[in-house]
């Protein structure tokens, strides 16, 4: 019953994705595509003050890893940029509430490996320019 709940909890961010889009002038952008499936997500997303202050998700791929990529995004929002970067596939795999089996667990984890590649180009970028 509960995992029936929690699929639904899926569908429903995959039919109504949450901060779904791009921004204009994203300081942060990265995609990647999941070779075994074709699934790609594209984040973006702007810092203001050390926090994470707006963020988009783009792509195409199935119910878990557009769903994933929508609930990290609303997870992350307005979170510290350098605690975002800590953030571990565990916690990922938390949001979604469900079991993930093997096959899907690159599909649940693409938006947060798109996310993480983002933010460590973002920060060593950031930690480079300063003299």
């Amino acid at each position: 019953m509960m995992e029936q709940l929690y699929q639904e909890v899926i569908l429903d961010y995959y039919r109504n994705p949450r901060n779904k889009g791009h921004l204009d002038n994203p300081q942060i952008k990265a995609c990647d595509v999941n070779d075994s499936c074709g699934d790609e997500i594209t984040i973006e997303a702007t810092e203001k003050n050390g926090k994470m202050s707006e963020i988009k998700f783009s792509g195409q791929g199935c119910a878990i890893s557009q769903s994933a990529a929508s609930m990290l995004t609303e997870y992350v929002q307005g979170k510290s940029v350098e605690n975002i970067a800590k953030l571990n596939k565990e916690e990922v795999l938390k949001l979604l509430n469900i079991p993930v089996s093997g096959m899907r667990l690159k599909c649940a984890l693409l938006g947060f490996k798109v996310l993480k590649l983002g933010i460590i180009e973002y920060l060593g970028g950031k930690n480079g320019s300063s003299s």
